[in-house]
């Protein structure tokens, strides 16, 4: 039976607490889209604007959760430049527990059954052999833009919190947190570092509403004029002991000045301080994108897992 219905804020959570566990069990099965973090990021900036685009289907074994699906159908987005973009391709995020990994098989139909004769994409978590080898038996194979020193592959980085330097600002920056600075500065700290954005003062209401946000874990750089120049978001997983930072970005006019570097140490700091010990950040892995990941080997970084970007051009 095809229980298929648009993803809700309660579908979130429960797929929130079944990253837990995989991440538990296996954290290097949780790809860069079905973290703890990543869940409330992608569905509180997102599902206001195309939420009526967004599918789910869930699978349970008695009360508990063992899979989702979370089908991104294709639909029009609404830039911050006033620009429009068709999205004509649809994207699949999913998760299974490895304890039900036969349900990797109904997970591909279903996508293929709600997203028929469109472009389909999918990231499954390099390290996991035997979804790789279903997906491939479904007729998915290696998407082109992903290959090469630009591919567009996602790597996941992590390290502990148990040693830490330091943060230090230049002169005339200091700390601030998003209860501190207001809503309005939030956004607009997000939406000039990532310039054309589809991310709106909305958009962000939906993060805030969105477990477990923490205005306190929502960290920005503030220059001496008032520009917030850069700002960062940690997704605390309590049950773990970890937190993510995403997304990560600071304003083009204040690149190069070390503010991302202290902004991420200061973060760890806080984030210890909160219960974490260890951290996560995702980054593109490929050669041609070094700006990100070399911030963050920097800071004590390493590579953990990578996603495998996955194609069926719609037959």
């Amino acid at each position: 039976m095809d229980d298929s219905e648009l993803l809700t804020a309660a579908d979130v959570q429960l797929m929130q607490s079944l990253a837990q566990r995989v991440t538990a069990v296996r954290p290097d099965l949780v790809n860069s889209d079905a973290s703890y973090g990543e869940l409330a990021w992608i569905w509180g900036k997102g599902h206001a604007r195309a939420g009526e685009s967004w599918l789910r289907r869930l699978w349970f074994s008695g009360a508990d959760l063992v899979a989702w699906g979370w089908a991104r159908l294709p639909h029009r987005a609404r830039r911050s430049d006033g620009s429009v973009a068709d999205v004509t391709s649809a994207c699949l995020v999913y998760q299974v527990h490895p304890g039900h990994r036969e349900l990797v098989d109904e997970v591909i139909g279903w996508y293929d059954a709600v997203a028929p004769g469109v472009e389909r994409t999918v990231v499954p978590a390099a390290g996991d052999e035997f979804a790789l080898t279903r997906w491939a038996a479904h007729g998915y194979h290696t998407d082109p833009d992903s290959l090469g020193d630009t591919g567009s592959w996602t790597q996941l980085n992590v390290r502990d919190l148990d040693v830490l330097e330091q943060p230090v600002l230049p002169d005339g920056f200091r700390f601030r947190t998003a209860d501190e600075a207001g809503p309005r500065a939030a956004v607009q700290a997000h939406v000039d570092a990532w310039a054309p954005t589809t991310y709106t003062a909305e958009a962000y209401e939906g993060v805030r509403r969105t477990p477990p946000y923490r205005g306190d874990l929502h960290l920005l750089v503030e220059a001496s004029d008032g520009t917030m120049a850069a700002s960062t978001i940690m997704w605390l997983d309590e049950a773990n002991r970890t937190a993510e930072f995403e997304p990560v970005g600071t304003h083009p006019d204040y690149r190069r000045l070390g503010l991302g570097r202290a902004m991420l140490l200061h973060g760890m700091h806080l984030a210890r301080e909160a219960g974490a010990g260890h951290m996560t950040v995702a980054c593109l892995g490929a050669p041609g994108h070094p700006e990100a990941r070399g911030l963050y080997y920097g800071v004590g970084f390493r590579p953990f897992t990578r996603d495998e970007p996955l194609i069926n051009t719609g037959a």
